[in-house]
């Protein structure tokens, strides 16, 4: 019998309740040990810096990349490193599922009354990931700072809502990954390419790219609503594939169908698996 629109309001009220608890108690252990989690976050924030390191490095021997200065760059960085990090900061656990079922230690979790998608991605939830949402705050910030942009009211909102869409684009990418893992069990690299991976790929303007890479990450898997088309809009560069403008505009939307489609993807992988007492 499917459940009434009551009924999944509650279960998600459920997994949401859930999840603040594991993440608090994952939060105590964190804490119960303060100078490994500072060393860890400090590590963490410069390991994800030497990305950007990167980027200067190659603007040291060139003036423009793709047509795109350093400081735009940053400002596509920024937005998709800190998208990125507040979604595996999240989520980034999901991709444990597939050694969960390799093992059977999935079976644990499904016999809990808490819904399992809350149990897996809040399983070791790991605060160090904060390094990342930092550093990609501070070349954000850089990068508004040097760039003479002519504000308007829709281009100041437009900030924070492509961080936060972007988030949610991410986080569905890792539930739908996580999903597939109940097919295919050794799958987190495949699921890794297009979450690192896809923002690797966000962090440098469209034009470096072929044109059949950028539909596909714009139609098939819609990475370009996280920063790119937003931050274009921001920036008043044209857009890829000669899209309209009012697209920089469609990340929410986005962001709720990529999750009803994780929604979905994550309730039949679950129905599909077989525990290891089957």
């Amino acid at each position: 019998m499917p459940e009434t629109p009551f009924g999944e309001r509650s279960r998600l009220v459920e997994g949401v309740r859930a999840y603040g608890l594991i993440v608090a108690m994952w939060l105590r252990s964190t804490m119960a040990y303060r100078a490994s989690f500072v060393m860890t976050a400090v590590g963490n924030f410069v390991a994800t810096g030497f990305d950007f390191v990167t980027i200067m490095l190659m603007f040291a021997h060139v003036d423009v990349l793709g047509g795109f200065t350093l400081q735009e760059v940053a400002l596509l960085y920024g937005a998709s490193a800190t998208a990125f990090g507040l979604s595996d900061l999240v989520l980034g656990s999901m991709d444990r599922l597939g050694r969960r079922v390799r093992d059977g230690t999935l079976d644990t979790l499904l016999v809990r009354p808490v819904p399992v998608l809350a149990q897996v991605a809040a399983d070791r939830f790991a605060l160090r990931r904060l390094g990342r949402i930092t550093q990609g705050l501070l070349v954000l910030g850089y990068a508004l700072l040097a760039l003479d942009i002519a504000w308007t009211p829709l281009k100041v909102v437009m900030l924070p809502l492509m961080v936060l869409s972007g988030a949610a684009i991410f986080g569905a990418v890792f539930v739908v990954g996580a999903a597939f893992q109940f097919y295919a069990q050794d799958a987190s690299e495949v699921q890794n390419a297009f979450t690192y991976g896809g923002t690797t790929l966000l962090q440098y303007p469209p034009s470096v790219f072929a044109k059949d890479l950028v539909r596909g990450v714009t139609f098939v898997v819609p990475l370009a609503f996280v920063s790119w088309l937003p931050a274009l809009y921001v920036l008043g560069r044209d857009y890829p594939l000669d899209l309209p403008r009012w697209v920089a505009f469609l990340p929410p939307l986005v962001a709720v169908g990529c999750w009803v489609i994780a929604g979905l993807a994550w309730r039949t992988g679950l129905r599909a698996y077989r525990s290891t007492g089957s």
